[in-house]
Parts: structure tokens; C-alpha cells; sequence
């Protein structure tokens, strides 16, 4: 099968195309390296199965596809805070492209949605029914409305127009290839700890996240493509912690003597999240199976890594 994968030098990009270099597919990877890096792509560039196409989604591309992962989007609040039209452009006119691309060549398409679209939820855990608490003028609301605008957008298309849709709702994801400047809560963790510098928590540290390893969500992913049901479908690791918690876990596991420091919670920052996931379980028969620990082994791993041959490019 043919298999476009927008934002496929990114972090969950890559590892999808992993998987499916090594199923035998033919796979062409979209990105425009705003957030993705081609050392995570380096391995397949020489392969004549492997096509890699540096493009900005917002302008729209002909190219031959039978399904389309659309991951593109940056999403972490550092990235897509950074440029917030930038943002929303990519996830409504970027997705209205990629969508008129697939009812072109008659391609199924999966929108990689995200659990912000549930905004700082008052309904514990979320369901996909739950519509969300969401501050539509809010800084996070670039990501947050486009990702929801996005959705619209696919359900619209299959409705009017018969397209294959699919829409994943992401939840916090984590593992190697994480960027170490991306401000989410696992790679800031690990980057301080390895450092040597304190971990900051934001607000007191008794928000609650759920964190997926990455090989458990593209499973999701992949399933979800090549199943008869459309969603939306929550895709996250059930297991609830508290950001206190992980960071006195990763404080364990990389510097027990690295310090704690506490700063005032960003707005509109969620305080619970945690997905139901009985309609993956239920269609896709999908849960993950990577506990966090074993998931965090991995990550510190590979961003220690990257630190240390970095420090080594320095001295020479």
C-alpha cells in the first residue's frame, strides 16, 4: 500500500513510519521541519520505498496515495504557542487540504485529534462523548478549537462528500525522539534531571496526566486506520499520575539528588486528564502494554544519548 504520512519526520511521525517501512508499504513522509528532524527518518532515506517530501501543508499537493495519516501539526504548547496562527492555519487549512486530497484520489484518511480538544475537562475520565470545557480565545486555543475545527471538518467531508474517515484523539504521549526543548512535562523532567538542574513543577504538582509510550499509541493508530470504525477514539494510557508524582519518579530513576521547584500553572492548564478507553478496547481491541516505567527507562536512555554526544561534539 501506498501511505502518505503528514508531519512524518516528527516524534509519533517517525516511529508510525517505522512500523510501516517495516510491513513492506511504499511510504511518502510530508513535513516542513518546524518541529520534525530527518535523523529520525536517516534510516530510510536510501530506501526506494521510502519517498521524503519537504512541504508546508497549508499549501495543498497532488501526489497518489491509499491512506493518509495527518499528523502534522506541532503539539506542544512551547511550539504551537510560538507561532499560534501558524498553528491554526496548519490544523484547518493544512486538514482541508489533506482532506481534499483524500476524496481526490479516494484515500482513507485518520486524523490524529488530540485529548485537548476536551480543553481542562470537568467530566472524569473522558469519554469520547464528553464535548469539553475548552476557552476558545484562550493561548492554547490555537491548538485546542483547530484540532476541534479539524474534527468538524473530517465529519463534514464524510458526510457530503463519502470520504474514509477516521478521527484518534491523542492523550499525552511520550518516548525516544521527544524533543528536548518541547516543553512537555516527561522531556522536561528528564532533560533537568540529566542536567543537573532542578525539576520545575508548575502549580502545586497535583494535576493528573496519563502518559502512552509511543509504540503502544502508533499501535492505536494503525488499528484504528485499518478498522471499519470511524470514531473519534480516545488513544492513551488509562494509568493516572499526578505530576508530583512523576517527577519524584524520574528524580529516582536519573538523579535522586536533583531538586524540586515549584512555578505558577500556566493558563488554562488542565487539571485532570485521563482517557476512557473502552471504545478502543471495545473496536480495536486495543490497550496499552508498556507500563511507565519500563516506557521512561527507554526515554531517559535515549535522551541521555543525545545529551551526552552533543557534549562530545562541543569538546572536539
Amino acid at each position: 500500500m501506498r501511505i502518505l504520512v503528514t508531519g512524518g519526520a516528527g516524534f509519533i511521525g517517525s516511529h508510525l513510519i517505522d512500523r510501516l517501512m517495516v510491513q513492506g508499504h511504499e511510504v511518502v513522509c510530508l513535513d516542513n521541519f518546524y518541529t520534525g528532524h530527518k535523523r529520525n527518518i536517516l534510516k530510510w532515506l536510501d530506501n526506494p520505498y521510502f519517498e521524503l517530501i519537504r512541504h508546508d501543508i497549508t499549501e495543498p499537493i497532488r501526489l497518489e496515495v491509499d491512506q493518509i495519516y495527518h499528523l502534522a501539526c506541532p503539539a506542544s504548547p512551547v511550539h504551537y504557542q510560538y507561532n499560534p496562527v501558524k498553528t491554526i492555519k496548519t490544523n484547518v487549512m493544512g486538514t482541508l487540504n489533506m482532506l481534499g486530497l483524500a476524496k481526490r484520489v479516494k484515500a482513507r484518511f485518520l486524523l490524529a485529534s488530540t485529548s485537548e480538544v476536551y480543553g481542562d475537562p470537568d467530566v472524569h475520565p473522558q469519554p469520547e462523548e464528553y464535548r469539553g470545557n475548552v476557552n476558545c480565545i484562550g493561548i492554547r486555543s490555537c491548538y485546542d478549537e483547530g484540532k476541534r475545527v479539524a474534527e468538524t471538518l473530517a465529519f463534514d467531508y464524510y458526510r457530503q462528500n463519502n470520504v474514509d474517515i477516521r478521527v484518534a484523539r491523542i492523550f499525552n504521549t511520550y518516548g525516544p525522539r521527544m524533543l528536548e526543548n518541547d516543553g512537555r512535562v516527561v522531556s522536561n523532567f528528564v532533560v533537568q534531571a540529566l542536567r543537573g538542574i532542578p525539576l520545575t513543577i508548575y502549580g502545586d504538582g497535583s494535576q493528573t496526566r496519563s502518559f502512552c509510550y509511543v509504540s503502544d499509541l502508533v499501535e492505536g493508530l494503525m488499528r484504528l486506520m485499518n478498522n471499519e470504525y470511524i470514531g473519534p477514539v480516545n488513544i492513551g494510557n488509562p494509568g493516572e499520575y499526578t505530576i508530583l508524582e512523576l517527577a519524584k519518579t524520574i528524580q529516582t530513576m536519573v538523579n535522586p539528588d536533583a531538586e524540586l521547584v515549584y512555578k505558577p500553572l500556566p493558563q488554562d492548564d488542565p487539571k485532570q486528564r485521563q482517557p476512557d478507553i473502552t471504545r478502543a478496547k471495545t473496536w480495536l481491541g486495543w490497550e496499552p502494554t508498556i507500563p511507565l516505567q519500563e516506557g521512561l527507562k527507554l526515554t531517559i536512555e535515549d535522551f541521555r544519548d543525545r545529551i551526552e554526544s552533543k557534549e562530545v561534539q562541543k569538546l572536539s
